[in-house]
């Protein structure tokens, strides 16, 4: 996406494209970063009952400096600053979320500090986990919002620090769509579970509200129906595939890590359709049990991972069961074989 919009060379896109070439120039970093490997914390760091969150908000004033000037503070009131107020509110939810559903202390379940930078760069088109701290910009104006602005954004670059902590999946092919593919199921399940919405309730999307008026979409992504989200003339139509029908080979987004996402997104779609009621529950545990089994390799493809769910979903709830088999029916409806 940020490589269509930079580009970009009418008059009234300049702007947008330089916005999204200065993007384009940390992807890099960042894909070594959720690769680099990451020594577990020790047993005495753990404690038995997830504690309460540790969070900062910085303010980079609109430099690339991080981590910036302190804004908030955990337990402080809000500041006024929306972006800073939405990052804390953001960091709360999550932390929320894996501590009550799924008893992890924070990102490394050691009770990791959450810090986050806003206003990072001017115009800045992302938001990112650089493998310590969470990081926004506040979109060009045009095409982008501020990306504090979506919750289920906010889960899905923390989620990266999980997975980094976890099975550290290459970002590459279809382990680096997996990757992409956790980050979304987490997101999602983040903003539902702030919610409390049913899985029949529930958008499905991820990044909801992120564009401007100007953008013919409703999000970066849609889990229920990939390649849905956008159909715009600056973006191009969203390539998400929804099975392996039409699984996209490329050699760009290191291998389709952001398009080919599209198949396991909607596989965990299908198991919390299929069982219905709150997709933390069951779907969420069952993803969660996959992700820190040590069962995945780095190089994890999806058949692979796929399997890996069955046994999951066999021994969390037993073989023949609802949750088993509703795994089994979503691996088939991507065309995934098991």
């Amino acid at each position: 996406m940020l490589r269509r919009i930079a580009a970009q060379n009418e008059p009234r896109l300049r702007a947008v494209a330089r916005a999204a070439k200065e993007s384009l120039l940390h992807i890099k970093d960042l894909q070594a970063i959720r690769t680099a490997p990451i020594p577990p914390a020790p047993p005495s760091a753990r404690q038995a009952k997830p504690g309460p969150p540790q969070r900062t908000i910085f303010d980079a004033e609109s430099s690339e400096n991080l981590p910036g000037r302190v804004v908030r503070k955990e337990g402080a009131p809000p500041v006024g600053d929306t972006a800073a107020d939405e990052a804390y509110d953001g960091l709360g939810s999550t932390h929320r979320l894996y501590g009550e559903i799924f008893g992890r202390d924070s990102i490394d379940d050691a009770g990791l500090a959450l810090d986050a930078t806003v206003h990072y760069g001017t115009l800045y088109d992302n938001a990112f986990w650089d493998g310590s701290q969470m990081v926004f910009g506040d979109g060009d104006g045009q095409i982008f919002q501020r990306f504090t602005k979506s919750v289920s954004v906010i889960g899905h670059e923390l989620a990266h620090g999980v997975t980094q902590y976890t099975a550290n999946l290459a970002y590459r092919n279809q382990a680096g769509a997996l990757n992409e593919s956790m980050s979304d199921v987490f997101g999602v399940l983040v903003e539902q579970y702030l919610k409390q919405e049913s899985v029949e309730q529930a958008s499905w999307l991820i990044g909801e509200g992120l564009f401007t008026d100007q953008v013919q979409g409703a999000a970066l992504r849609s889990m229920k129906a990939p390649g849905t989200a956008y159909d715009d003339d600056v973006l191009g139509k969203d390539p998400q595939p929804d099975s392996m029908d039409t699984y996209v080979r490329t050699s760009a987004d290191n291998g389709g890590v952001h398009i080919n996402s599209g198949i396991p997104n909607r596989a965990f779609y299908v198991v919390a359709e299929e069982l219905g009621g709150k997709a933390w529950e069951a779907p969420g545990q069952i993803w969660y049990g996959t992700l820190t089994s040590g069962a995945l390799p780095a190089t994890c493809t999806f058949g692979k991972f796929a399997k890996t769910t069955v046994t999951t979903a066999e021994e969390l709830f037993g073989a023949g069961s609802p949750e088993h088999d509703a795994v089994r029916k979503a691996w088939d409806t991507v065309k995934v074989k098991v």
